[in-house]
């Protein structure tokens, strides 16, 4: 088949990572494992020294520098994709800092992919990284290092991203944190699935077992071993609680030391360079789209957005979920997954597998960039099975951004996709009544415990006798209510609300 000359095409996909203790650990900075990927990335398109035919790096934004009021404790680059452009012989007309959120990776691809097609690219570079876990070694052995560069140069920041993501609602009654808002999430679905906690805790683990067997054989992944489904469910000293339901292992690992790069070019470009056409990857189809906050969504077991995303990038490239050979979907926690299975009809234990990486529990959750190494991985799998089609659902926020990629190694001419209609849709959807006036006795929706602090503390969701949704939380100095939280399920009971000082809404009890 001839492809256009201005199709776009994968060319190269590169990952480095580095594990404390292991043979040759170097204490890499974020920007010496970005580069690390981008050499490999370069290398493995196949074609020489080709960093200089780079006129656009797209990076991902590290944790560290995730908020305004972020200060990496080492320092940072002030451009950190020059930064990286600088240790790989690039010097790109355009360099881009992306906003925050795990989708980052898939819409960029998605992004550029578009432009290379229009002409506006010739070759794009994305690279990012994580060395959260480095960072947190040295500082307890009471180490530094200056990490700081001043680069300068051209830099599109396009800043944080963090406007709608959460409301005062929930941050302001403890619920302001990704594992505590996802706790509420994950409560949410286990009342729609009408289970107990032991029951649900185990289907967490069942989902996330296979997981640690495609991470105990990924060089790159964070934690090797493997564990049953029992061994994740189970609490215990090193598996403790973090925010109900969730033990340590089920959520995503943030120790992790880990970059990745994705090399993007149009197939008359990959032709001029001598790319081997057997490197490259089509992009069939994508979607990318942004939710309701939390408290705007009709069902907190749910992102319809989400869902309806995935089923908008299989429509513009042509398949059906069955035509999918490849699975990763970004698994930060279970209701990440489960989400995507319960909507599109997709088993947890598919033998297909839903995880390329091994997962971020187990591979490692490396900041926003963890996507960026699951369609490196994704690439190769691809090359290896050309006649296989594989799909990248990569999320952000609180289940707030969700961006999908379907590839594959079979050529196909680049069909422009257009995710505006279904913003539009998310957009036009009705909102419940937010009532946080209202006191007396109302159905907990969800809930969750958190346990990071001094004492155990609880976040109330709940329906009012009218169906206005309305957020609380337990005293701070009465433990007897988050006591009976933790003893008797709150789900399917009802809240006892009243006012509290600074505008908070008190469970003093629970009824039912």
């Amino acid at each position: 088949m001839s492809i256009s000359d201005n199709t776009p095409v994968i060319i190269g996909v590169g990952e480095a990572s580095e594990r404390i203790g292991a043979p040759g650990y170097a204490a890499l900075s974020p920007a010496a494992l970005a580069a690390g990927a981008a050499k490999a990335a370069i290398e493995d398109a196949g074609a020489g020294d080709i960093a200089g035919q780079i006129d656009v790096i797209a990076a991902i934004r590290q944790f560290e520098v995730s908020g305004p009021g972020a200060k990496p404790p080492f320092g940072a680059a002030d451009n950190f994709p020059r930064s990286v452009a600088a240790r790989i012989g690039a010097d790109p007309r355009h360099a881009i800092l992306e906003i925050v959120g795990g989708q980052g990776p898939q819409h960029l691809v998605n992004e550029f992919a578009h432009a290379i097609a229009a002409g506006e690219t010739r070759m794009a570079l994305m690279v990012g990284s994580e060395a959260i876990s480095t960072v947190r070694h040295l500082a307890t052995q009471g180490e530094s290092r200056d990490w700081s560069e001043a680069i300068g140069g051209q830099l599109e920041d396009r800043g944080y991203g963090l406007e709608g993501l959460l409301t005062s609602d929930l941050a302001g009654h403890g619920a302001r944190t990704p594992i505590s808002v996802y706790a509420l999430f994950e409560n949410a679905r286990r009342a729609r699935m009408g289970k107990d906690r032991a029951s649900y805790g185990l289907e967490m683990g069942e989902l996330f077992a296979p997981f640690t067997k495609v991470a105990h054989g990924n060089p790159h992944a964070m934690s090797q071993e493997v564990y049953t489904p029992e061994e994740l469910a189970t609490v215990t000293g090193p598996n403790r609680l973090t925010s109900d339901p969730f033990p340590r292992r089920m959520v995503a690992r943030d120790q992790a030391n880990q970059g990745a790069a994705v090399l993007m070019t149009s197939a008359g470009k990959a032709r001029e360079l001598g790319v081997p056409e057997d490197r490259w990857i089509y992009l069939w189809g994508g979607a990318d789209v942004k939710e309701r906050t939390p408290v705007q969504r009709q069902d907190l077991s749910k992102s319809p957005a989400s869902t309806a995303a995935v089923q908008r990038a299989l429509d513009a490239a042509g398949v059906r979920l069955s035509d999918i050979g490849v699975f990763d979907l970004y698994s930060c926690f279970p209701i990440a997954v489960f989400n995507i299975c319960d909507a599109l009809g997709l088993s947890p234990t598919d033998p297909r597998g839903l995880t390329v990486t091994g997962g971020l529990p187990f591979f490692g959750g490396a900041g926003n960039n963890y996507s960026m190494h699951a369609i490196a991985e994704m690439v190769r799998r691809l090359r290896a099975k050309p006649d296989t089609v594989g799909l990248v659902g990569a999320n952000g926020g609180f289940l707030s951004k969700y961006s999908v990629g379907v590839y594959s190694a079979k050529a196909r001419d680049f069909a422009p996709f257009d995710s505006k209609p279904l913003q539009a849709e998310v957009d036009s959807w009705a909102a419940p009544a937010l009532d946080q006036a209202y006191s007396g006795e109302a159905a907990v929706e969800t809930y969750t415990i958190d346990y990071a602090g001094p004492a155990p503390r609880g976040v109330v969701v709940a329906r009012t006798p009218a169906g206005a949704r309305i957020i609380a939380m337990t005293p701070p100095d009465d433990a007897a209510v988050v006591g009976e939280m933790i003893a008797t399920d709150p789900l399917g009971r009802r809240a006892i609300l009243a006012p509290g000082e600074g505008g908070k809404v008190l469970v003093t009890g629970l009824a039912g």
